[in-house]
């Protein structure tokens, strides 16, 4: 059997330990007929892989089991290809979201909503993740990368680009609709672009000037301090900006959730797109709370199409696959200013 490299979670634990070992695992091979072999050119670093390593969703079964490689959002060059696959050729590229896998037969993947099916694989949870050398995806959930695209650039769009896609969408955008996004980080930054696109009037807000500046630069109509000093922060944005019509919420902290409703008119939409407890909610003041989970193989192509089209920028931070401890490192600390991605 051949062998390939690969950062081997065998115990969570935090990040400070080292707890990804790099190791030589079997190479995937492919298995069944409908699967692609793809090469990796890249993987980005996701906040929630973070979570998954040092062990802060065991409650919710995350990491499922131990040992794993994490790695859920992956770009690559088609190597191999099963006898029965017809929408890639070798040498083709491609993308994998963390959707690895659905059954296809069930009412949310017949309603296109197949990232809610109920026996999804989830890539990075088992050794099928992106933090190695070599992946096998059924093909009808890998997209098409094209040939232009550098693979530093797409491989964040696989996770953090079609999350804050869908975010965009859920919160409804039409023009001049005034829409706050909470947590300018990874996901944040694509999302203040993807509103943009909708001539949305985007306000960002970040506890980083750093991250305010890059929100600016992206085209935020306007970037402020966040503050859990939750009564000065929405005076402030009262005065400044009046109530938002929407928010997103991208930063998974409770105090952060808490203030977008708060922020938010009567009748108006939050959405969130991170885990945290239920925070306080007023049902008379008819506001919608609605989640938000990655999406679609078709929502991965738009992401693709409109990122290719409107040149919509990535900021990403490269690093050696024998580095992820150190980049997942530098995002718990906020040294990184969008989204590190490993490149093996």
């Amino acid at each position: 059997m051949e062998k390939m490299r690969a950062m081997v979670l065998s115990k969570c634990a935090k990040i400070e330990t080292e707890p990804l070992k790099l190791t030589e695992i079997d190479k995937h091979e492919i298995k069944r007929s409908n699967e692609i072999l793809l090469k990796i050119e890249a993987c980005g670093v996701c906040h929630s892989q973070l979570h998954g390593i040092e062990g802060d969703w065991q409650d919710i079964g995350i990491p499922p089991a131990l040992p794993t490689v994490p790695g859920h959002e992956v770009v690559g060059k088609v190597v191999q290809i099963g006898d029965k696959v017809t929408k890639f050729k070798v040498g083709d590229r491609a993308g994998i979201t963390p959707l690895l896998e659905a059954c296809k037969e069930c009412q949310y993947c017949k309603e296109g909503k197949e990232y809610l099916c109920e026996s999804s694989v989830i890539t990075g949870e088992s050794f099928k993740g992106g933090y190695t050398e070599y992946i096998t995806v059924v093909e009808d959930f890998a997209t098409k990368v094209p040939e232009k695209m550098k693979a530093e650039y797409a491989a964040p769009l696989f996770c953090a680009g079609i999350t804050a896609y869908k975010a965009v969408k859920a919160s409804e955008p039409k023009p001049n609709k005034k829409i706050g996004i909470y947590g300018i980080g990874g996901v944040g930054h694509m999302a203040i672009q993807f509103a943009k696109v909708e001539n949305c009037d985007v306000i960002a807000f970040s506890r980083s000037q750093k991250h305010l500046d890059v929100a600016k630069r992206l085209g935020a109509n306007d970037a402020v301090i966040f503050s859990e000093k939750q009564q000065d922060f929405l005076n402030t944005l009262k005065e400044k900006h009046g109530l938002l019509d929407a928010a997103i919420v991208f930063a998974p902290a409770d105090i952060v959730t808490d203030t977008a409703i708060k922020s938010v008119k009567k009748g108006g939409l939050i959405v969130i797109a991170t885990v945290g407890e239920n925070p306080a909610f007023m049902a008379f003041e008819e506001k919608t709370i609605r989640g938000t989970l990655i999406g679609s193989t078709k929502d991965m192509e738009q992401v693709i199409k409109i990122c290719d089209e409107k040149d919509i920028e990535v900021i990403t931070q490269t690093f050696p696959l024998e580095k992820a401890n150190e980049a997942l490192k530098k995002l718990k600390d906020s040294e990184i200013e969008a989204r590190a991605v490993l490149i093996p």
